[in-house]
């Protein structure tokens, strides 16, 4: 089922032995358009920092209780990597976050194993200054969002798929454009992005975004607005194409 990223944030998070905070933000990879990290603020816990957990550590959520269950102890999060999240996480850090958890990369080689354990730090030592593609949503709510003739409006939310954690769709909300109406635009209609200059650049004209689906915050629609919005795309996708060779600027 697809879920509100923004109304994650706050949920109330808990370790096999006991609470640890709540969810303060989520980062995802912007190449991919998956969520790889909640961070957690610990404050409540008196632990003082906040904390990386990743989605594979999560046991259950209870979306109308508003809690998340993970399958780690409270020691096992006291003693994981000290990452400042307040800065851009780096390919380093997240390597040492993934190895003390025993949870294999995500890019480049598969696995930690293959080629041995000097090939892997090597590799790892190559990917230090390399951009991670990791955006905070908290950074990444906000942005102007432009379409292939103007201006649309900024991003409002997104919709993550609770199962893979893939993001579906971005939620933009119209209100400086076009009545404050929000509509659902797919990553794959975005063809680079500007983090610095807080800016998403969508390779659909202004109309075309217009006729599509609106964003209604009811899950019980889910089924119907998804049919309509995956139809309305693949509409556009024949009229405008979308670039394939989008990139986003660090």
């Amino acid at each position: 089922m697809l879920r509100s990223i923004k109304n994650l944030q706050r949920f109330s998070v808990s370790a096999t032995d006991g609470p640890i905070g709540h969810v303060d933000a989520l980062y995802f990879d912007d190449e991919r358009w998956t969520v790889r990290y909640l961070v957690v603020d610990t404050a409540s816990w008196r632990l003082g920092r906040l904390v990386l957990v990743s989605p594979r550590a999560i046991r259950h959520i209870d979306w109308s209780a508003r809690t998340v269950a993970l399958s780690i102890t409270r020691d096992q999060v006291r003693n994981s990597p000290d990452i400042d999240t307040r800065r851009p996480v780096s390919r380093q850090h997240e390597a040492e976050f993934l190895r003390y958890y025993h949870y294999p990369h995500y890019w480049g080689t598969p696995g930690w194993t293959i080629g041995g354990l000097e090939e892997l730090r090597a590799e790892e030592k190559a990917n230090a200054a390399e951009d991670s593609h990791l955006r905070s949503t908290r950074e990444v709510l906000g942005s102007h969002v432009h379409a292939l003739d103007g201006e649309l409006g900024h991003v409002d939310d997104f919709l993550v798929d609770d199962e893979s954690w893939a993001i579906r769709d971005v939620v933009v909300d119209t209100n400086n454009w076009w009545f404050g109406r929000k509509v659902l635009v797919a990553p794959e209609s975005i063809h680079e992005v500007k983090w610095p200059d807080r800016k998403v650049f969508v390779a659909l004209p202004r109309r075309s975004v217009k006729h599509g689906p609106p964003y209604e915050a009811d899950a019980s629609i889910e089924q119907q607005w998804e049919a309509d919005h995956d139809a309305h795309h693949r509409r556009a996708d024949t009229e405008f194409p979308a670039q394939k060779d989008r990139h986003s600027s660090a």
